[in-house]
């Protein structure tokens, strides 16, 4: 992304080890994508669609904004 531009922070790695250290590829199982997604999610290469990121916060069985956090512009 460029400089200016909105980004999309997550705590998904935080929240694999805060669950066990539990897999990528066990995430991705879950959620219903490829451990290739979790991969780019957790780098901040990708955002998730609006369903996938509720399903990631409920595989962990939080709040999406524990999952997610948006810093618009400038943040």
């Amino acid at each position: 992304m460029g400089k200016g531009q909105a980004r999309i922070d997550n705590t998904i790695r935080t929240l694999r080890f805060n669950a066990g250290e539990m897999t990528q590829a066990a995430l991705a199982e879950k959620v219903g994508v490829t451990r290739q997604t979790i991969v780019a999610m957790e780098q901040g290469r990708y955002s998730p669609s609006l369903e996938v990121a509720f399903r990631v916060a409920r595989a962990f069985g939080v709040p999406l904004e524990q999952v997610f956090q948006y810093r618009g512009e400038g943040e």
